[in-house]
C-alpha cells in the first residue's frame, strides 16, 4: 500500500471480506476508502475515476478472493476493451492451502483469478510472498504505459498477513515511446496533406484530453475538421468551429453523412471498429484514403474496415507532428468547412424522427434540453448500452471543460451508475447521469453509495418499462415478436419513486416545460443527488439508425454510414450530398 501511494494512488473503491482483510486494513490507513455494494461497480467507479481526475490522482479497486474477483469482471472487460487504466488488487486463500488445479478448491473461497482474468488484463499475477516495492510499480505502472489496460495483482492471506521489512523506494518509469514517424511517413503524410481538398481529423478514446485541447486550440482559424469517435466523444468540444460530429453506427446522422464524402480521413487512438464504421466496410468512406494511428501494430495491421496507411506511433506524439505540419503548410479548407455548416444547417442535431408527439417525454429531447444547461465543468456519464445511451451521444453537445464518459467495446448495461459515482468522487462537483430503467436496475443496490457518499449526482433515467433498444430489434426485425423486454413479457422493473425514497433521494417525474420550474431549478443547483424520470413512449423506435437489408441473394447486408433510416426528403439529400456519387446517395422518403 505504501508503495501504491508513493505511484499516485489516492483512492480506493473497495468492498470488503475475510481473504482481502489485511490489505484492506492497510489502505484504510493511506487512502481516502469508498465502500460500494457490489464489486463490479469498485472496477468501473475506478475506471471513471481515473478517466475524469484533474489532479492526477489514482484510484484502485480492492476486492476478496473467489466472488469478490468474479463479480467485478464485466468491469475488468470493459475497461481492456476500451483501453483504459484499472488496477484490481484482490485477495486469494492462503498459498499453502491453493488447488493449482490439482482439485477444484481447497482454500476458502479459492478461485483461480488469475488464469479467469489473464485474457483481458495487461498484467494478471498471483504474489505467493512478499516482493519489493519496485516489483509492485513495475507491475502496476502497466495499466497506463503505452496502450493502456487492466493490471490484476492477486495477493494471497499468508502473504499479506507476513511482517516485512522491504524499502518502499522505487525508481519512476517515464511513459515515452519511442515509436515514432520516419522521415518516409512524415513526407506521405506531408504529401496527402496537401493534396486532399476534403480531409477529417478522427480523435478516439486513445487520445489524451490535454493532447486533444492543444490540437483543437492549435487547429482554430485553419478550418479543419474535427470529429470524434464515442469513447472520445469529448475530445473536441462544440465551440471548435469545424466541429465535425460524433459519426457512428448509431452515431449523428449530420456527422456520418459529412464524414463519407471526406476524401482523406485520419483516424488518431481509435481501433476503428465495426460500431464506428459500420459493418458495410467497403462503403466506409468510400471516397477517402485512410490514415490509422495507434500504438498497437495489431490493431493497425488488421484487416477490417478496409486497406488504409498505418503510423505506429503515440498519440500525442502524432498530433503535435500533425499540428505543426499543418500550420507550416497552411492549407486552405475553407470551402469543405463551410460545407459542414451546410450539413448541419440542414441536418439538426435533433431531429423530428427523435421528438414525441404524445403526452410522453423525449428522452433526446431532454437531453438536448439539459445539455444547454449543464455547467462548463460538469461530468456527464452516458449509459453504456441501450437507447438512452444511443440518444446521449446523439444529442449531448459537449462545451467549455465538461466530460463525456461512456464505455463503448463491451456496451455492457448497468455501468452508468458506477460510473458517475467515480466521476463525482473524482471531481468532487456535478456529475450528471443519463441511463435507461433497464439498464440502471442492473446495479441499482450503490445508490447506497450515492447517498452515503452524499454525491452530486444528477440522474435521469428513461422510463419506458423495458429494453427500448432490444424492442425496437424486434419489432423491425421479428415483425414485433416481443420476447422479455416489457412487463407484458416477463419483464418487471421498480416503481422509481418508491425506490429512490428508500434511499433517501428526492426523485421527480420531469414535465414538458421542466426547465422552467422552479422546483427543478432548485434540486438542479443543489448540492445533493436527485433522480429525475423522462416518463418515454414504450413504442418509440430510436432513431435514425443503420438497417441491415436482405439483397437480392437472400443476404442480410447492412446499409452504409450514409443511409439511415429513416430516409430524408429529396430536397434535403439534394443539399447535403454534394461530393457522393450519384450511385452511393442513398434514396429519398
Amino acid at each position: 500500500m505504501e508503495a501504491l501511494k508513493g505511484a499516485g494512488y489516492t483512492t480506493c473503491f473497495f468492498l470488503g471480506g475475510g481473504n482481502s482483510m489485511h490489505l484492506l486494513e492497510s489502505a484504510s490507513k493511506k487512502f481516502k476508502c469508498i465502500p460500494v455494494v457490489h464489486e463490479v461497480t469498485a472496477s468501473i467507479s475506478t475506471e471513471y475515476f481515473n478517466q475524469t481526475n484533474l489532479n492526477n490522482e489514482k484510484a484502485f479497486a480492492l476486492v476478496t478472493a473467489g466472488p469478490g474477483m468474479t463479480n467485478l469482471v464485466t468491469g475488468v472487460g470493459g475497461a481492456w476493451l476500451d483501453s483504459r487504466e484499472l488496477l484490481i488488487v484482490g485477495g486469494q486463500a492462503k498459498s499453502s492451502n491453493l488447488s493449482r488445479k490439482l482439485v477444484r478448491q481447497i482454500g476458502h473461497q479459492e478461485i483461480d483469478g488469475q488464469a479467469i482474468l489473464d485474457p483481458i488484463t495487461k498484467v494478471s499475477k498471483r504474489i505467493e510472498s512478499p516482493i519489493s516495492a519496485q516489483e509492485i510499480y513495475d507491475l502496476v505502472s502497466q495499466s497506463w504505459l503505452d496502450r493502456p489496460g487492466p493490471v490484476f495483482l492477486e495477493v494471497c492471506l499468508d502473504v499479506t498477513a507476513t511482517d516485512v521489512n522491504l524499502s518502499t523506494d522505487f525508481e519512476v518509469q517515464k511513459n515515452v515511446s519511442t515509436k515514432t514517424l520516419n522521415a518516409q511517413e512524415l513526407d506521405l503524410l506531408k504529401n496527402l496533406l496537401e493534396n486532399s481538398a476534403r480531409p477529417l481529423i478522427l480523435l478516439g478514446g486513445g487520445v489524451k484530453k490535454s493532447a486533444a485541447v492543444a490540437f483543437e486550440k492549435a487547429m482554430e482559424g485553419i478550418n479543419l475538421p474535427i470529429a470524434c469517435t464515442w469513447t472520445g466523444a469529448d475530445r473536441v468540444t462544440v465551440d471548435y468551429k469545424s466541429y465535425a460530429g460524433r459519426p457512428n453506427t448509431y452515431g449523428m446522422r449530420w456527422a456520418n453523412i459529412f464524414q463519407q464524402q471526406a476524401d482523406l480521413i485520419i483516424a488518431v487512438g481509435t481501433s476503428l471498429g465495426f460500431q464506428q464504421t459500420g459493418f458495410n466496410t467497403q462503403n466506409y468512406a468510400p471516397l477517402a484514403k485512410i490514415i490509422h494511428v495507434d500504438i498497437d501494430n495489431n490493431e493497425i495491421t488488421k484487416s477490417n474496415p478496409r486497406p488504409r496507411t498505418g503510423f505506429l506511433c503515440d498519440s500525442t506524439y502524432f498530433l503535435n507532428i500533425l499540428s505543426d505540419l499543418i500550420i507550416k503548410i497552411r492549407p486552405d479548407f475553407s470551402e469543405w468547412s463551410d460545407f459542414l455548416q451546410e450539413v448541419r444547417k440542414n441536418l439538426p442535431t435533433l431531429e423530428n424522427c427523435q421528438k414525441t408527439q404524445n403526452n410522453y417525454l423525449s428522452p433526446h429531447e431532454v437531453i438536448s434540453q439539459i445539455s444547454t444547461i449543464a455547467g462548463a465543468d460538469d461530468v456527464v456519464v452516458a449509459a453504456s448500452s441501450g437507447g438512452t445511451f444511443t440518444a446521449t451521444l446523439q444529442q449531448f453537445e459537449v462545451s467549455d471543460n465538461q466530460r463525456l464518459l461512456c464505455n463503448k467495446g463491451l456496451a455492457s448495461m448497468g455501468y452508468g451508475l458506477a460510473g458517475a459515482i467515480g466521476a463525482a468522487v473524482a471531481r468532487n462537483g456535478r456529475t450528471i447521469l443519463f441511463e435507461g430503467d433497464g439498464g440502471f436496475a442492473q446495479n441499482m443496490q450503490d445508490l447506497g453509495t450515492v447517498r452515503a457518499q452524499q454525491l452530486n449526482i444528477k440522474i435521469f433515467i428513461t422510463s419506458n418499462g423495458g429494453y427500448a433498444s432490444i424492442k425496437t430489434s424486434q419489432k423491425i426485425y421479428f415483425s414485433g415478436h416481443y420476447i422479455g423486454c416489457d412487463q407484458s413479457t416477463g419483464l418487471q422493473l421498480p416503481n422509481w419513486e418508491e425506490l429512490f425514497k428508500s434511499f433517501g433521494i428526492s426523485c421527480v417525474i420531469l414535465e414538458k416545460d421542466f426547465l422552467d420550474k422552479p422546483s427543478f431549478k432548485k434540486l438542479w443547483t443543489s448540492d445533493d443527488p436527485v433522480a429525475f424520470i423522462i416518463k418515454a413512449d414504450p413504442e418509440q423506435l430510436y432513431l435514425p439508425k443503420i438497417f441491415s437489408k436482405v439483397d437480392s441473394k437472400g443476404v442480410m447486408t447492412s446499409t452504409a454510414l450514409h443511409d439511415m433510416s429513416p430516409a430524408l426528403d429529396s430536397e434535403v439529400t439534394k443539399r447535403v450530398f454534394k461530393y457522393l456519387p450519384t450511385n452511393l446517395i442513398p434514396s429519398s422518403s
